[in-house]
């Protein structure tokens, strides 16, 4: 099943930050797995690739979203994600 949405980028401060799109808790995986990830299927504005969502401390769950996909949007950038739990 397919769940979609749209979020904004963000940034990690700093040489090297990753930049995550925020899941929704309405869109969240209602489990994680080791470390508190979860294996998704992510199309991030029509690119799709394998990677894994995770739940921070605080409850958050977020999807990085790498410079090949996102291309030339940056913090504060809308994008429409859409996650599929492969388990």
């Amino acid at each position: 099943m397919k769940q979609t949405f749209t979020t904004r980028l963000w940034r990690i401060p700093g040489k090297g930050g990753w930049t995550f799109a925020t899941v929704p808790p309405t869109y969240a995986p209602s489990r994680t797995l080791a470390w508190g990830r979860m294996p998704v299927i992510a199309t991030v504005d029509g690119h799709t690739w394998k990677t894994s969502v995770w739940r921070e401390k605080s409850g958050r769950v977020l999807l990085p979203v790498p410079k090949l996909v996102r291309g030339s949007k940056g913090e504060g950038g809308r994008v429409t994600v859409a996650l599929e739990f492969p388990l």
